[in-house]
């Protein structure tokens, strides 16, 4: 700002006043689009397998090891860094984020420096994830490395595979199985898992990770004619957004039911129930899409209000399996 009132001599007190205000104005903009870049909220996703998998070790053994807690959850978020940025790297490359203002890309306007940024994430989160294995089991690490390459098969060169409708089951199978069991035996004492906890984990992070999935569904249906225009495959360029609409109450209906057919089993305890918290979250989301999925400015916030029943159920979920120590011990 200090730098433009040189140039400011020689206009009228209201000529000037216009160009302060149109600066000011340029700057929240600006302020604005590095805050929708950064999609804070959507780190949920990264952290939620091993909050759930820490409320499952808290009402089965009563105990987890903080520690590998905490850095499983920074790994995690710097993951998920890297994956964000270079997901805005290869956009960037096939077209599909050309009006997308808010990319990190166009942002910084400097593809070498988010390149840099995002790749060193990447390695300190899996030198975290590494230290951690160590500590644990080291197929912790290998784990988190396929998790790595699912991501990668979504967007990155040669493969794309998000451009070919199949990005949300490879979310399921990473934010699934794959990163509830290395979080399980994270954060277990280590005399818990003498091998790796398939079960355990399938049975445990299918719900969330399906919730995570719907975010990333519903972060199709404001932007299908530009995934269409370039030829990526998403599943609302496959169904249409009224079909997609009429989905999404099945979608949300399947995660609930992975989530409650357990207590139905006698699998999980009762206190677990209290996921339902999440149900009016799925239902607002659910309306929202079915009256105006054909309206991008009307639904493209929805990806946030499926992160919110995302969040929500997840650490409803969590909360169950901790304090159900509390009723049947």
């Amino acid at each position: 700002m200090h730098e433009l009132l040189p140039s400011l001599k020689g206009y009228t007190k209201k000529q000037t006043g216009r160009i302060s205000l149109s600066v000011k104005s340029s700057t929240t903009d600006r302020k604005h689009l590095w805050q929708a870049a950064i999609k804070w909220p959507l780190y949920s996703v990264a952290i939620m397998p091993v909050i759930v998998s820490a409320g499952w070790e808290l009402g089965n053994s009563g105990n987890i090891r903080l520690g590998q807690f905490i850095g499983f959850l920074i790994a995690s978020i710097l993951i998920l860094l890297w994956e964000n940025l270079t997901n805005d790297l290869f956009d960037d490359e096939t077209g599909v984020d050309k009006y997308k203002f808010h990319s990190v890309v166009a942002l910084t306007g400097s593809k070498s420096t988010v390149s840099r940024v995002a790749y060193f994430s990447l390695l300190l989160g899996l030198f975290i994830i590494f230290i951690l294995a160590l500590k644990s089991k080291i197929t912790v690490l290998f784990l988190v490395i396929i998790c790595c390459f699912l991501g990668y098969l979504y967007q990155g060169p040669p493969f794309r595979l998000g451009y070919k409708g199949l990005g949300e089951p490879l979310c399921w199978i990473a934010f699934g199985p794959l990163a509830t069991a290395a979080a399980l035996i994270v954060i277990s004492p280590k005399s818990n898992f003498d091998t790796t906890p398939w079960g355990t984990s399938l049975i445990v992070g299918a719900g969330p990770a399906m919730a995570t999935t719907l975010v990333l569904f519903c972060s199709h249906f404001h932007q299908i004619n530009q995934d269409a225009a370039v030829g990526k495959k998403s599943p609302l360029v496959i169904l249409g957004t009224h079909r997609a609409a009429e989905f999404l109450p099945w979608f949300v209906g399947l995660i609930f039911l992975l989530e409650l057919l357990p207590v139905l089993l006698g699998i999980w305890p009762i206190t677990t129930l209290i996921c339902l918290i999440s149900l009016p979250s799925g239902l607002d989301l659910i309306k929202l899409i079915k009256r105006h999925h054909n309206q991008p400015e009307r639904i493209k916030n929805s990806k946030f209000l499926a992160l919110r029943f995302q969040t929500i159920n997840g650490l409803c979920l969590s909360i169950g399996f901790a304090i159900s120590s509390f009723f049947y011990n």
